[in-house]
């Protein structure tokens, strides 16, 4: 199999796999359970993008949820709460089919604020993909170690001390 088609795969198992990453702080657990299907089927949808040859970043309900516990754990200046309510408001309305309330509701962002709400959903997809990837290389570890052991159990000692 080429390069390419693993990797196509590999990110295709980690849309359904990888880790939600959320702020630190505890908050993590409180997700939504809604929250938690969206990220999944968006990850699909970013997942195809990447088929055709873009590069694949992390979702805006990625980016909510991870917001969501940052804001829980700490006060965000004016611009991070911007980016909070526009990506809320964009993930809720297409998942729960509801309207965010007026009186909060943004409807679109500075260029800055676009910009860096495009680097914590890079961010987000490079941290995902590197748990993958730790968690692939310790399971990898832990199955030569126990073939090892196996084989010392099995092959009888032919000098003994």
């Amino acid at each position: 199999m080429s390069k390419n088609i693993n990797f196509m795969i590999d990110d295709l198992i980690g849309t359904l796999t990888d880790p939600i990453i959320v702020y630190p702080g505890g908050w993590g657990d409180s997700l939504p359970e809604w929250l938690k299907n969206a990220i999944t089927l968006e990850r699909l949808t970013e997942n195809m993008k990447g088929t055709k040859g873009e590069q694949p970043t992390g979702t805006d309900a990625e980016a909510c949820a991870y917001l969501n516990a940052a804001s829980l754990t700490m006060p965000m200046d004016n611009d991070w709460s911007q980016i909070y309510l526009y990506v809320a408001g964009k993930t809720y309305t297409r998942w729960r089919k509801g309207e965010m309330p007026k009186d909060i509701r943004v409807d679109s962002l500075t260029e800055q604020q676009t910009i860096d709400l495009n680097r914590l959903k890079e961010w987000l997809y490079r941290r995902r993909s590197t748990a993958r990837h730790e968690l692939e290389r310790a399971e990898r570890h832990q199955q030569k170690e126990e073939e090892v052991t196996k084989r010392e159990t099995e092959q009888p000692a032919l000098f003994e001390f």
